[in-house]
């Protein structure tokens, strides 16, 4: 999955994001890569693939779905020429249209993540593709984000991204079994805060499950 100068690109909405400097778009920065999953990940690879020369980068805005992502996706993903990406949206298609009816059904979600990766291969044909699972995480704690009637609606998101991973022959990343293996742990506010968000232990995990199946 790695060579020599390959340049990594990590796209996603909040979860990727996290709170990254957009003001710095520098590749293997530590403010531009951010302290989440995207940015650990990236260290790894940094550091495993130290002789590889490699480019790693972090477009991840907050707030995405992915009709956000489409439109955005020539300044943010093929200018870049990425020789991988990474991609993990969905859940704001969900929250959004579950908080004020500004969603994107699972109709339209993949019609609209398949369109988003025509596109990609026929611009980059020798793109590698790792496609991540939506995810969320039920909590009796208050102010708890997530409600149980978004589970199914995730579980039918996860369903298509897996399809389309197999598909565009990319890698996918469980991170719902992850999670879901991680609350025999710890309970689940240890990992994410708000059903959505990862802590900090949960980025880590979520960097550690990218590592060991997207290479």
């Amino acid at each position: 999955m790695i060579n020599n100068n390959d340049i990594i690109l990590f796209q996603g909405d909040s979860i990727t994001d996290c709170g990254r400097n957009k003001d710095n778009n520098e590749p293997n920065n530590l403010d531009s890569l951010g302290p989440g999953y995207a940015g650990m990940a990236s260290f790894d690879l940094l550091t495993r693939f130290a002789d590889l020369n490699l480019k790693c980068y972090n477009r991840g805005i907050s707030g995405n779905k992915i009709t956000d992502a489409t439109a955005r996706w020539n300044r943010d993903a093929i200018n870049l020429k990425p020789n991988l990406i990474s991609i993990l949206l969905g859940v704001n298609d969900t929250w959004h249209g579950m908080s004020n009816n500004d969603g994107v059904s699972v109709e339209r979600y993949a019609i609209y993540y398949k369109m988003l990766l025509d596109f990609t291969v026929e611009q980059l044909p020798d793109v590698k593709l790792v496609l991540c699972e939506p995810f969320v995480l039920l909590s009796e704690k208050e102010n708890w984000a997530v409600k149980e009637n978004w589970v199914p609606e995730i579980q039918q998101r996860s369903n298509v991204v897996q399809n389309l991973a197999k598909e565009f022959d990319a890698k996918f990343i469980p991170f719902q079994t992850v999670l879901d293996e991680a609350i025999e742990k710890a309970p689940a506010d240890y990992w994410l805060g708000d059903g959505v968000h990862p802590t900090t232990a949960g980025h880590k995990l979520m960097a550690d499950a990218w590592m060991d199946y997207a290479l």
